[in-house]
């Protein structure tokens, strides 16, 4: 049975980023990542984490949702779509009346449609324009 909890070791987070193709990143910024994040969301199976996505927030009316990723063993179950829905969920019990939020992602190239299924537009299009994107190595 798949169970779900906002806190995820380093460890188990450094494991799925790395099945997820994305290569290597320190362990301590992994863990600012996650300690930076609004909210984390981890799927657990018994003791083993086997997805996650994190929610960044500005406080105001941008947010950004990162590193929604299932072990491509447990993908196909719901994991992702659960995830995915704390995050829209945990977005809007923090807004107030009147307000709007954009919520950007980036998709791993093939996965648009999942997100599609949430309301996310693909982007270019000529409401929202092209999304960019560029990463900063030292």
């Amino acid at each position: 049975m798949i169970t779900y909890t906002d806190m995820i070791s380093v460890d188990d987070y450094l494991a799925l980023y790395a099945s997820a193709g994305w290569g290597a990143i320190p362990p301590e910024q992994a863990q600012a990542g996650i300690n930076g994040s609004a909210y984390v969301v981890a799927a657990k199976d018994e003791a083993s984490v086997v997805g996650t996505a994190r929610l960044l927030l500005d406080g105001g009316s941008a947010a950004l949702i990162k590193d929604v990723i299932v072990f491509p063993e447990y993908q196909g179950r719901g994991i992702g779509r659960t995830m995915m829905e704390q995050l829209i969920e945990y977005l809007r019990s923090r807004l107030k009346p009147g307000w709007r939020v954009l919520v950007d992602l980036s998709a791993t190239p093939g996965k648009e449609g999942f997100y599609q299924k949430f309301g996310f537009a693909i982007r270019p299009n000529t409401n929202f324009g092209n999304g960019m994107v560029m990463r900063l190595i030292k």
